[in-house]
């Protein structure tokens, strides 16, 4: 037996991993309802990407989210992970896509002003905006400074 085996860590996490043909490490013990594995230390839960990778990385800045690269949130392996922050995640994930796939089809802004035309303007995001709304958002912004 080799001294360098972090028992614990074996027994905890990888005695509940299955190594996909991705290399995916599939947690097959509790998950959150999202679909992320969890583990509890100390009494709290966290989610088992991070866990792993605390393990075998290191810390990473908390402000920034571990971006699962192979888009599996069920995988914790820690070469599958990338700290990114959190628009950058958005950006990359199915997300992103689904809300474009449903933005995009809206015809009208939940007032009910047309997404077209001159009332149509993209952020640099992508994002499409409605410019009457934001309009009467900025008047009632310039109200509420001048009182």
């Amino acid at each position: 037996m080799s001294p360098s085996l972090n028992w614990t860590f074996e027994r905890r996490v990888m005695s509940k991993v299955i190594i996909d043909a991705n290399g995916c490490w599939v947690w097959h013990g509790s998950r959150m309802r999202n679909g992320y594995g969890q583990i509890s230390v100390g009494g709290k839960r966290i989610a088992t990407h991070k866990y792993v990778y605390l393990a075998k990385r290191g810390p990473y800045d908390q402000a920034l989210d571990l971006d699962h690269l192979c888009r599996n949130r069920a995988c914790c392996n820690p070469d599958h992970l990338e700290p990114v922050t959190r628009s950058e995640n958005l950006r990359r994930g199915n997300v992103g896509t689904w809300a474009k796939a449903v933005n995009g089809s809206k015809t009208h802004c939940p007032k009910g002003h047309p997404l077209s035309g001159e009332n149509l303007y993209i952020h640099p995001t992508g994002r499409r905006c409605c410019r009457k709304c934001a309009a009467i958002r900025s008047a009632s912004r310039r109200n509420r400074a001048s009182n």
